[in-house]
Formats: C-alpha cells, sequence, structure tokens
C-alpha cells in the first residue's frame, strides 16, 4: 500500500503565497508522475499542474506563470508553490500519485486534501 500525505494549506489574502506538499510513503516501486487537483463547492475536479518522473510538466492555463510544481525523486516528495493568489483559486487541493508498487503493479492513489481559501 502507498499513502500520500499532503500539507500546507490555509487562509491567505489575495495576492499572496502559499506553498503545498505531498509526501509518498509505502511499498513504492517507482513514482511515475505526480500531480495536484483541485475542487471547489459545486465544481468538478480539476487539474492543477502534474510532474512526470522525466520532468516533464503541465499546468492548467488559470495558474501558469502562478503556480509551480516541483518533485524530489530522492524523498518522494512533490510541491506546489503558488504565488498571486487569486479568491478563484479557493479549493480543496487533493496529491495525486502514479505509483508502480513493488509488486509492479500500478495504481492511482490520492491523497486526503488540503484546504486553499483565497480572501478578497
Amino acid at each position: 500500500q502507498v499513502q500520500l500525505v499532503e500539507s500546507g494549506g490555509g487562509l491567505v489574502q489575495t495576492g499572496g503565497s502559499l506553498r503545498l506538499s505531498c509526501a509518498a510513503s509505502g511499498t513504492i516501486f517507482r513514482i511515475n508522475a505526480m500531480g495536484w487537483y483541485r475542487q471547489a463547492p459545486g465544481k468538478q475536479r480539476e487539474l492543477v499542474a502534474s510532474i512526470r518522473s522525466s520532468g516533464t510538466t503541465f499546468y492548467a492555463d488559470s495558474v501558469k506563470g502562478r503556480f509551480t510544481i516541483s518533485r524530489d525523486n530522492a524523498k518522494n516528495t512533490v510541491s506546489l508553490q503558488m504565488n498571486s493568489l487569486k479568491p478563484e483559486d479557493t479549493a480543496v487541493y487533493y496529491c495525486n500519485g502514479d505509483i508502480t508498487e513493488t509488486s509492479f503493479r500500478v495504481r492511482d492513489y490520492w491523497g486526503q486534501g488540503t484546504q486553499v481559501t483565497v480572501s478578497s
């Protein structure tokens, strides 16, 4: 089994910054990709940013230039630096991992979610 544990959410004013972190642990053979999704009340969960083991990144148009995703392969962690936050960034943010376990089974794992609230 694999666990993803997030940290770093909170309340911030418009224009402020927050940094989210996610640590993966357990029966990990290889982390193929990690990413951050978010879900605002009444809306579908959406992909915010992702990073593959190669280092290739993806960003949603709404966060390009403001958010930066990074990973530490040695520590099995992924971080999301969020700058110039806007009220529309308010959501529960979920860490996601596409992980090959030591059994060589590939599975999708999710963290428990962390609330980000941006006040206007």
